[in-house]
């Protein structure tokens, strides 16, 4: 029998988070781990006690769904609400993160992304040519 690894592990993880999105336009999750341990999890989703967008449909502007709040933050939000410290944590996204989702991750002492899916973000792929962010595109 062979495991998968740790990195394997974890996106899969983000593909069942991204089940419990409320956004029929797209599917995200996000895992945020510190030594191979899970410290908060996120999908993409209508603020609590909002309607969601598959009961009332999406709201959209500039081509994007603003109903809902994106899957790193909700993840980093998590975290804001129970204390956890996110310095050097690792996040693994279905996606690679929007250039705001990226700078509210590489702020909160994020700097290693792990994603599935590209996304039309020039300023998150600068962030990575910058130094600022590693950003790493794993094949499923």
């Amino acid at each position: 029998m062979t495991r998968i690894s740790w990195t394997e592990y974890f996106m899969q993880m983000s593909m069942l988070v991204a089940t419990r999105s409320t956004c029929p336009r797209r599917q995200v999750g996000a895992v945020l781990v510190r030594d191979h341990r899970v410290i908060a999890t996120g999908y993409n989703g209508s603020l609590t006690g909002q309607p969601h967008c598959l009961d009332v449909g999406c709201v959209i502007e500039n081509g994007h769904c603003v109903r809902t709040i994106h899957a790193e933050m909700n993840a980093l939000l998590q975290c804001a609400r129970y204390g956890v410290a996110t310095e050097g944590v690792e996040a693994y996204c279905t996606d690679m993160p929007c250039r705001s989702c990226a700078r509210a991750l590489v702020q909160a002492g994020i700097h290693r992304i792990f994603y599935q899916r590209g996304y039309d973000s020039p300023e998150t792929l600068a962030l990575a040519r910058d130094g600022v962010l590693e950003l790493i595109c794993v094949s499923q």
